[in-house]
């Protein structure tokens, strides 16, 4: 019995291996794929459409603002932006800062309500934004909210027609400071390379410019301004693909 026994020990050990063999095989876990990650520096340029609205009222020493009512003006604009962005890793939640600069070319004219005789000119020549950004990131995918500081670089002529003389009476060349929101989209199509598009509305701070000659001589023309911009950017951003970012199961 005891030799039995020993055999049959024998046997089972000799079959182990090539029953183990036989044994389905447990698949390896998929690979972990690696995530876009929006950190680092960019810097791009942008191109688009804007409109601006001008609403100007009359100071009269002795009647107080005359409201001589509002015109828009619209054109294109071109420039560039340079700033940083920040993804921690693992999280969706895209911060950043930017600074953008634009050329444009926004005008309107119009004759005045108050005195039909005065035709005031504005033109909006230049764009400042300087924001802070917040978005949310899907991979590649970036939608992002922003807002700051806002500055345009503004001429502004009046003109009296009376008599066909088309005399000017008054003209101020200067800066606005004001606010900016705005909201964007962005895809990265390669590691360093991104496309989106843009919406800025601005609000800006009133003026007040002097009419030295004409039939209100002596009055100021105040002047309230706000725009509207859209842009499609193209960013190229400094880096690679992104940090250790990896897809979970």
């Amino acid at each position: 019995m005891k030799r039995f026994w020993l055999g049959t020990l024998g046997l089972v050990a000799m079959a182990a291996p090539a029953l183990a063999a036989d044994l389905p095989m447990k698949a390896p876990p998929p690979p972990m794929i690696p995530l876009y990650n929006w950190s680092g520096f960019y810097i791009g340029a942008n191109g688009g459409w804007g409109q601006v609205d001008n609403c100007i009222g009359i100071v009269d020493p002795v009647a107080g603002l005359l409201a001589d009512g509002c015109r828009n003006g619209s054109g294109g604009l071109f420039g560039g932006q340079i700033g940083y962005r920040w993804q921690q890793p693992g999280n969706h939640f895209v911060f950043g800062v930017e600074a953008q600069g634009d050329w444009a070319n926004f005008r309107n004219n119009r004759a005045s309500i108050v005195d039909p005789g005065l035709v005031f000119e504005t033109k909006t020549d230049a764009i400042g934004l300087f924001t802070g950004q917040f978005g949310f990131a899907w991979d590649t995918w970036l939608l992002y909210f922003k807002g700051g500081a806002a500055v345009t670089s503004n001429n502004f002529t009046a003109t009296d027609t009376t008599l066909g003389l088309g005399v000017g009476v008054a003209q101020a060349n200067g800066t606005n400071w004001g606010g900016t929101v705005g909201i964007g989209w962005d895809y990265a199509f390669s590691p360093n390379w991104s496309l989106g598009v843009e919406y800025d509305h601005l609000f800006m701070e009133s003026k007040d410019t002097l009419i030295p000659a004409g039939t209100f001589a002596g009055t100021l023309l105040h002047d309230s301004q706000s725009s509207d911009i859209v842009t499609v950017r193209l960013n190229y951003r400094f880096g690679g693909f992104g940090g250790p970012v990896v897809a979970r199961y």
